[in-house]
């Protein structure tokens, strides 16, 4: 344990666990409750235009790199930081959650031809997530909320803020690219994003966290 202390201070457990946690209850704890209800065509004719580029599952696949990176930092920066900004990444996923079950989403996506890498890694995450719970983007909230704390985090330089929000764009880019997500979950994972944060402060469950450590003799 002393170990994974260097890298992630044992005051981001506890947190980050909830994060894991709640991300396997919204995304898949809610399938077996929403497949038969009636899901609903968010496209627009925008959509339709943008084309299906294989080589864009790469970084698609790749923003858990991003999140496994952005998470480290952020639990690294300080207890205070860290607090706030898992909080307010577990209440979007939390308002993720009831779109899911109450706005179902699902789209049509095309069928993958070739033998390259791009294409049979599309084809295997195809197979492994089904076009459904897509508004507000996971993918999308995730990158922009944690672009967004890169501006909490002292200890990074400009360099990082620069590289998170370019990391964001190429992630939105590549939900569309791979027609994993449509042009509205895009936006709707910014907005998830930006009031989770907003409850965050305003809230303040972020406290929740001090008092597990309090009662647990840690502060």
């Amino acid at each position: 344990m002393e170990k994974l202390y260097k890298i992630l201070p044992k005051y981001a457990f506890l947190p980050m666990i909830v994060s894991i946690g709640l991300n396997m209850l919204v995304y898949f704890g809610t399938r077996p409750f929403t497949d038969r209800l009636y899901h609903y065509d968010l496209s627009i004719p925008a959509d339709f235009q943008i084309p299906m580029i294989p080589f864009f599952m790469i970084p698609y696949v790749l923003a858990y790199v991003t999140w496994i990176v952005g998470f480290i930092v952020i639990g690294r920066e300080s207890r205070q930081v860290c607090y706030r900004v898992m909080t307010a990444e577990q209440i979007a996923k939390v308002i993720c959650l009831i779109f899911f079950i109450f706005l179902p989403a699902e789209m049509v996506r095309p069928e993958v031809t070739g033998n390259g890498f791009c294409e049979q890694l599309t084809a295997f995450v195809y197979a492994a997530d089904e076009p459904n719970n897509l508004f507000p983007s996971i993918h999308c909230m995730l990158n922009w909320l944690i672009f967004r704390a890169s501006f909490y985090c002292k200890k990074v330089g400009k360099t990082y803020r620069i590289c998170m929000f370019v990391a964001a764009l190429i992630v939105f880019a590549s939900v569309l690219f791979t027609k994993q997500h449509l042009i509205v979950d895009i936006f709707g994972g910014i907005a998830t994003a930006e009031i989770g944060l907003f409850l965050s402060e305003k809230w303040k469950l972020y406290r929740i966290y001090y008092r597990a450590e309090r009662k647990n003799g840690e502060l």
